[in-house]
């Protein structure tokens, strides 16, 4: 049977055949954007499974656990039955914590690690930071979010400490020795506590896979290894797929160049046009046939990357032709009002022409840029979510739950004593130094010393030392009492959210709400098979939400996708709006520094522009009422993106126009003044 009458096969162009098909030496697939790489990647995982290979020798990485549970949810129906249940799928953290909890003591980790959020390691540098006395020296210093970030762009970018101060953080160059020895305590004092941060695991899977005993056995383990968005990898995670299959056979790695928009998490903009240098007998395939857009949105798209540097060229066309298909729309506002209400009427007429409401979406590049279109769809009664909401670990209840979990895994950690003894009413900071001096750590009996000898607490804090003691001590009595002493994740978040109960009703309002979210971590909790397995799954990739309706839902439960163009990555609409394209917005200001600032922004208004399949809107307002000083100027003159002149042969620009509100009156020209009572009248 020949590959086109495979299961696999189906569907697939030719170049998509030919990338799946490809056997041998490393495969780079560059896919633009809506060219099917989400399908090339599962018929790839299909075919592979279809003719005999075992599915345990099959690592699948990618940047979120959603899009590795589509992938092989995909396969399954491309030949593979589901025998995809053992493929070894995930993202990059994921994955290096699951070998590092097998191989970890090559690399002298224990098995039983912890694993530290972003929240929980800013918190420890804080720690750090205050122990050294940094922060009481009379002068500025980096605070510890900052710390974080630099910390954190050093380790993936593989980067020297002061070339990072110089190019990224100059205000902070004068700090380089102190902000090194913040560095050497935070990793000491991570290493003697078993704590690892997001960015140890990948710094200690590289070590595994390129210079350590397990090296070999690690390199073996795999026959494929499939990388999806590689234009998103940074150095260590490049290092780590080079290290797993040095030979680069059986490697296969998809990416779009033209969407590498992560620069700030330190991802490495030229990861694939570097990747021949790693590989010199890597063969490429371009995927260019577009399945989402019609082609006056390409070519748009295409005219914008004319000028992109240092990208692998292609040329995207639609397999969905359409002689009567929009341009694209260029509109001049004469102000952020008038802007507003013309996306509001374009919603509104699509909305009547049969488009629902949630198949539209307006993009912007900062969060704080709809705003004003937040206030002119709530008076006009149009409901709306805006991605960009909390996550189950950033809520202060969720997080208070989990330290005690991880105290039970790891007795050492010592932001997880902080977390709870803070839940005590009358205990602060000095009674938490004397509770945890006590406690001695590090010491492997801190628990179970904490739940037999209670501490000494001011009288108003007894009777929540008591209910902590005794969730803590139900939890261990239940490992005591079965066999192996190991008792279920899912029956520990029960004894604890039981016991403690008073104590979270006491502390939060709307106590009845967070509860419920307890039953959610329980019953997360019941797919796991230990506690350690749970807690690197909630902190590695925890569950998101997205922020509530601005209004009731219409009773045809429709809303509009409000969304930052970043979060808006890998999403489509059949209408899409990109506001604020104007120079200082879109590009950023704070990206214009360098050349590769630049082009990551061009880059980004490439992805917001095709997220759109048949209309697209580009907008920008001529003025902006600022007033920032008392006696300057009501207002400010907007220049469009420097980007739009390449769109102006694709582009239809209607006259400035002006535009009514639902009271009959021009908020085209609406100032300061206006603007507020518009918001007042929203609550008045």
């Amino acid at each position: 049977m020949g590959h086109e009458d495979a299961p696999w096969a189906e569907g697939l162009n030719a170049a998509q055949r030919a990338a799946v098909a490809h056997d041998g030496g490393p495969l780079l697939v560059v896919a633009g954007a809506g060219t099917g790489k989400t399908r090339t990647l599962a018929a790839r995982v299909g075919r592979l499974l279809w003719e005999g290979a075992e599915p345990e020798r099959i690592l699948l990485l990618t940047f979120s656990r959603r899009a590795a549970r589509e992938m092989l949810r995909r396969a399954e129906h491309l030949g593979a039955d589901r025998a995809t249940t053992r493929v070894w799928g995930g993202t990059f953290h994921a994955v290096g914590n699951r070998l590092l909890r097998e191989h970890g003591r090559a690399v002298g980790l224990s098995p039983d690690l912890s694993i530290l959020d972003a929240a929980d390691a800013t918190e420890l540098l804080g720690v750090v930071r205050a122990d050294l006395g940094l922060a009481e020296r009379g002068r500025r210093f980096p605070k510890k979010e900052t710390l974080l970030d630099i910390y954190s762009r050093v380790v993936n970018a593989q980067e020297p400490l002061g070339e990072t101060l110089r190019r990224r953080f100059p205000w902070c160059a004068e700090d380089e020795g102190d902000i090194a020895s913040v560095f050497t305590a935070y990793t000491e004092r991570k290493r003697s506590r078993g704590l690892l941060d997001y960015d140890d695991l990948l710094l200690y899977w590289r070590a595994l896979v390129t210079a350590s005993p397990a090296a070999d056995l690690l390199r073996s383990q795999f026959d494929h290894v499939l990388v999806d968005e590689y234009q998103d990898t940074n150095v260590l995670q490049a290092d780590i797929v080079a290290g797993l299959s040095p030979s680069g056979r059986g490697l296969f790695v998809v990416g779009d160049d033209a969407q590498a928009i992560y620069g700030f998490r330190a991802a490495a903009s030229d990861s694939m046009a570097t990747f021949h240098r790693r590989f010199p007998d890597v063969e490429v395939v371009t995927l260019e046939e577009n399945y989402r857009s019609v082609q006056p949105v390409l070519d748009v798209a295409n005219a914008l990357m004319t000028d992109a540097s240092g990208l692998y060229a292609k040329e995207l066309r639609t397999t969905r032709p359409r002689p009567d298909a929009p341009r694209p729309t260029l509109a001049r506002a004469s102000d952020e009002g008038a802007q507003a209400a013309f996306v509001c009427a374009r919603l509104l007429e699509h909305r009547e022409q049969g488009v629902p409401l949630r198949e539209q979406a307006v993009l912007f590049r900062n969060g704080h840029h709809s705003g004003r279109l937040e206030i002119e769809l709530a008076r006009r009664r149009i409901p709306f979510v805006k991605y960009g909401g909390l996550k189950f670990l950033e809520s202060a209840h969720i997080k208070d739950l989990l330290a005690l979990l991880r105290l039970l895994d790891n007795p050492n950690d010592e932001l997880a004593w902080h977390r709870a003894l803070g839940l005590l009413e009358g205990v602060g900071p000095a009674t938490i130094r004397s509770i945890m001096a006590a406690l001695d750590l590090p010491n492997p009996r801190a628990v179970r010393t904490f739940v037999d000898d209670p501490p000494a607490v001011p009288p108003r804090a007894r009777a929540d030392v008591d209910l902590l003691r005794e969730g803590l001590r139900a939890c261990l009595d239940a490992g005591a009492d079965t066999e192996g002493g190991v008792v279920s994740p899912a029956s520990e978040v029960e004894h604890l959210r039981t016991v403690t109960r008073p104590l979270f009703e006491r502390r939060y309002p709307q106590a009845q709400a967070r509860l419920t979210d307890f039953e959610q971590i329980q019953a997360m909790a019941a797919a796991c098979p230990t506690r350690s397995h749970l807690l690197a799954e909630l902190t590695i990739d925890p569950p998101s939400r997205t922020t509530d309706l601005a209004g009731p839902p219409l009773l045809d439960d429709d809303y509009v996708v409000l969304s930052t163009i970043h979060s808006a990555k890998g999403c489509e609409w059949t209408a899409v709006y990109v506001i604020h394209a104007s120079d200082g917005n879109i590009p950023s200001d704070m990206s214009l520094s360098s050349p590769e600032g630049l082009e990551e922004e061009r880059r980004l208004f490439y992805v917001a522009l095709t997220r759109a399949r048949d209309h697209l809107y580009v907008t920008y307002p001529q003025r902006f009422y600022d007033r920032r000083y008392g006696l300057d100027d009501a207002h400010s003159w907007g220049q469009p993106s420097r980007f739009l002149d390449a769109l102006a042969a694709h582009v239809d620009e209607p006259p400035i126009e002006h535009f009514a509100d639902l009271n009959g009156d021009t908020v085209a020209d609406a100032g300061p003044d206006t603007v507020t009572a518009q918001v007042t009248a929203l609550w008045s």
